[in-house]
C-alpha cells in the first residue's frame, strides 16, 4: 500500500505541477500534534492530499498555471493540532492547485467547486463536498464506512471494490451508504468516507485514466460480452467496474474456466511473452532510407538483433512485400450519420489501395459493434459488404477496438495484423477506457494507423484548445475532439502505427497511400530468446548497411507452428 500510495503520489504531483512548470509556487511546513485535522477551502482550484508513513509535519505547495503565488493567496490557521487553509479565489487562468501532505491516520475535510480533489493513503476520516469536481480517493479498503451523496445527478462512480445499494433518498438526489471489509474493526483500521456532490464523479481506488466516457448502468452489449468471454484479465476487470451487477449475473450464464484465458502476460512497457511459447518472439520493424522512403529485398543477413545486450538468432524474415491480415474500422455513429454515404465511398477508396494480397476484414461500430466481412481478399465482396453498414447511436470505438483484439485478430496471433481506424474519435459510450486498452494492443502486436476526421472537417485553427487540468477526469467529457486526438496519436505510437489527422478531403486519400506505404516498409522479425517470460526486454535492431534508418514496434511472443 505504501509503494502505490507513494506511486500515486508521484502522478497526482505531476499532473497538478504540468501547467505551473514554470510559475513561482509556495511552500510551507505547519507543525501538528497529536490526531490532526486539516480542513481546506480551495474553491476554484485542484486539492491533493497524501498521508504518508513517514511523515511528521504538514507540508503544503501551492502553485498556479497563471501569476505567482503568494502567502497572501493562502489564509493558514494552526491550533491545537487542527489546520484550517482557506485559498484566495482568483480568475480561473490564475487558479492555485494545493498540495498538502500529512500524517497518517490524519483526519481532512474540503470544500470545492469543480476542482478535482484527491484523497490518497491510510487516513481516518475524509469530508468533501464539491458541486461538480470528480472526487478521487487511494485509501486502504480493509474496512470502510461510507456515506455518498449526489444532490442533483444520479450517481456517477467506479469501485474497486463492491459498494453497498444505491438509494434515491428525493427527487433527483441519492445516496450510497454502508460499510466496506470489516464488519468490526480495530479503531486504527477504520476508514471514513463523507463526500457530497452535486452533479460530480467519484472514484474509489479507481486509475482517473481507467475510466470511460459512460458510467451509465447499462445491458452489456455484443462486442463486451465477446470481451468478457475472452477472459483479458485488464478489458474484463474495466467492464466489471462499470456495471458490476450486470457483469457478474453475465458472468454466471458461461461455463467455468479451467484456465485463465488471456492474450498473454505483459513484462515491461512494450515487451510481451507467451504462456504457449515464451521462447519465440516477434518485432515489426519499419526500415527506410535516410529521405524516409522504403527499402525492399531485405533478407535475414541484412538484419542483427540485441536483446538485452546479447545477439539473438533470427530465425525468419517476412519481407516487407509479405501479406498483411488487415483489419478496417469504420465509425457509423451518430456523429458521421450524415456522412455515411462518404464513409462508404472513403472505405472503398481504401480497399482500392491496399495490395491484392492483403486479406481485410471490416467492423464497423456504434453503440456496438457489428462485423460486416471477416478477412478475405476479394475486393469485390468486400465492397458490396459495405452496403450493410447503417448509422446512428453513441460511439463506442474503444470497445470495437478491444472486440476487434480479443475476437477479430486473436487468431492470427504471430501473423501480420494491422488495424485501419476511421473515425471522428470522440469514444462516448465504450465500457473499456483507453487506459485498459495499452497492455492488450502492445501483446497483439497489430499496428494500428488512426484516421481520425474530426465532424464536419473541421479546420485545424478552429479546434477547441486543450482543457485545463483543474479536473481532468471531467475534461474527458467536455473536450472530446481534443482528447481524441491525444489518445489516437497514442494508440498509434504504442503500437508503432502512425496517427492521420484528416482536415481536409483530398488529405484521406493521402493518408490511406501513407498508411499502405508504410505496411510495405515493414519486416516482421522472428528470433530466439532464452529470457524468462516475465523478463524485461530492452531489443535494438541493427542494419549492416549505411544510411538506414529503423522503427520497431513492441516485441510479442508467437506461438509455435503446429
Amino acid at each position: 500500500m505504501a509503494k502505490k500510495t507513494l506511486l500515486l503520489f508521484c502522478c497526482v504531483l505531476l499532473l497538478c505541477l504540468t501547467d505551473s512548470t514554470f510559475a513561482q509556487s509556495f511552500r510551507k511546513e505547519l507543525g501538528a500534534s497529536g490526531k490532526v485535522e486539516i480542513s481546506v477551502n480551495n474553491r476554484n482550484g485542484r486539492v491533493v492530499l497524501i498521508s504518508l508513513e513517514e511523515q511528521e509535519k504538514v507540508s503544503l505547495e501551492a502553485t498556479s498555471p497563471g501569476a505567482a503565488v503568494k502567502e497572501s493567496d493562502l489564509s493558514i490557521s494552526n491550533s491545537a493540532g487542527r489546520i484550517e487553509i482557506i485559498v484566495k479565489e482568483r480568475k480561473a487562468k490564475d487558479r492555485i492547485d494545493l498540495t498538502v501532505k500529512i500524517p497518517k491516520r490524519a483526519s481532512v475535510s474540503v470544500t470545492s467547486d469543480g476542482g478535482a480533489v484527491d484523497v490518497v493513503g491510510n487516513i481516518a476520516q475524509a469530508e468533501v463536498k464539491t458541486i461538480t469536481g470528480t472526487i478521487h480517493t487511494e485509501i486502504p479498503l480493509e474496512a470502510v464506512q461510507v456515506h455518498f451523496i449526489w444532490e442533483l445527478s444520479r450517481p456517477r462512480i467506479m469501485s474497486d471494490v463492491e459498494l453497498p445499494e444505491i438509494k434515491e433518498k428525493a427527487a433527483g438526489m441519492f445516496s450510497i451508504k454502508g460499510k466496506i471489509g470489516e464488519k468490526k474493526p480495530d479503531a486504527e483500521k477504520l476508514v471514513r468516507l463523507n463526500f457530497t456532490t452535486e452533479r460530480g464523479l467519484m472514484l474509489l481506488n479507481v486509475d482517473p485514466e481507467m475510466v470511460p466516457s459512460d458510467l451509465r448502468e447499462r445491458p452489456l452489449t455484443e462486442a463486451a460480452k465477446a470481451i468478457v468471454k475472452s477472459g483479458e484479465t485488464n478489458l474484463v476487470d474495466a467492464i466489471r467496474k462499470v456495471v458490476p451487477k450486470i457483469y457478474g449475473d453475465y458472468a454466471k450464464t458461461l461455463p467455468p474456466r479451467k484456465e485463465l484465458l488471456t492474450l498473454g502476460v505483459p513484462s515491461a512497457a512494450k515487451t510481451f511473452t507467451t504462456e504457449v511459447a515464451p521462447k519465440i518472439m516477434s518485432v515489426n520493424a519499419v526500415v527506410t532510407d535516410k529521405n524516409g522512403r522504403a527499402i525492399s529485398g531485405l533478407k535475414e543477413q541484412d538484419f542483427s538483433l540485441i536483446e538485452n545486450g546479447k545477439e539473438r538468432e533470427i530465425s525468419k524474415v517476412a519481407p516487407a512485400n509479405a501479406p498483411f491480415n488487415l483489419v478496417l474500422l469504420l465509425d457509423v455513429s451518430n456523429s458521421v450519420e450524415e456522412r455515411i454515404d462518404f464513409i462508404r465511398k472513403a472505405a472503398r477508396n481504401f480497399l482500392n489501395t491496399t495490395s491484392p494480397q492483403d486479406k481485410i476484414a471490416i467492423v464497423s461500430f456504434r453503440d456496438d459493434i457489428q462485423l460486416i466481412s471477416d478477412f478475405t481478399t476479394d475486393r469485390r465482396k468486400l465492397s458490396e459488404s459495405l452496403d450493410q453498414i447503417d448509422a446512428g447511436g453513441g460511439t463506442a470505438l474503444y470497445d470495437a477496438l478491444a472486440y476487434t483484439f480479443v475476437h477479430t485478430l486473436k487468431p492470427l496471433r504471430g501473423e501480420r495484423t494491422a488495424v485501419v481506424i476511421l473515425s471522428d474519435g470522440d469514444d462516448n459510450r465504450s465500457f473499456i477506457p483507453y487506459g485498459a486498452l495499452t497492455d492488450t494492443i502492445m501483446e497483439s502486436g497489430a499496428l494500428i494507423y488512426p484516421l481520425y476526421i474530426p465532424s464536419g472537417l473541421i479546420r485545424e485553427s478552429s479546434l477547441p484548445k486543450p482543457s485545463t487540468t483543474l479536473d481532468p477526469t471531467r475534461a474527458r467529457y467536455m473536450t472530446l475532439t481534443s482528447r481524441a486526438e491525444q489518445d489516437g496519436a497514442k494508440l498509434a505510437e504504442i503500437s508503432g502505427g502512425i496517427y492521420y489527422p484528416i482536415r481536409r478531403i483530398e488529405d484521406l486519400q493521402k493518408a490511406y497511400d501513407d498508411v499502405v506505404a508504410q505496411l510495405r516498409m515493414s519486416y516482421t522479425i522472428t528470433y530466439i530468446s532464452d529470457l524468462n517470460a516475465d523478463a524485461m526486454r530492452r531489443i535494438r535492431v541493427n542494419m549492416k548497411r549505411d544510411g538506414v534508418g529503423v522503427r520497431l514496434s513492441p516485441v510479442v511472443g508467437v506461438n509455435k507452428p503446429r
